[in-house]
């Protein structure tokens, strides 16, 4: 099995479709990332929780039946920090870990920085 299927429509609905366990990692993750930027909007995009910031997207995450994810939604953040990732599991723009061993709140604020640095450039080149 996958992703946690959902037709959610806000953040909320989609927490209630997650299992309890996973449910908890993911509020703290969504706490987290609030605390980092509380100008964010959240929205579900791709049938997942996502943080938009300035009108673009910042960060998302969602949980999975054998873990849960933060996406960082970018193929060069979580390259560039692999040195405090090397615990877990990662893709380029990904990072799974188990429900009951949450990202540490000092990394995921470290990402969704690096992530508003990057939009941030990105809307200089325009």
């Amino acid at each position: 099995m996958g992703k946690v299927k959902t037709n959610a429509k806000s953040v909320d609905e989609y927490l209630a479709t997650v299992p309890e366990e996973a449910r908890a990692a993911l509020e703290k993750l969504r706490k987290i990332i609030k605390s980092a930027v509380p100008d964010a909007v959240e929205v579900i995009s791709y049938q997942i929780p996502v943080f938009k910031y300035k009108g673009r997207l910042l960060v998302g995450f969602g949980a999975s039946k054998n873990h849960c994810s933060f996406f960082a939604l970018s193929s060069s953040v979580v390259p560039a920090h692999k040195d405090k990732l090397e615990f877990y599991d990662t893709a380029k723009g990904t990072i799974r870990f188990p429900a009951n061993k949450p990202l540490p709140a000092a990394v995921v604020i470290m990402l969704v920085k690096a992530r508003i640095a990057e939009n941030e450039a990105l809307g200089k080149k325009k």
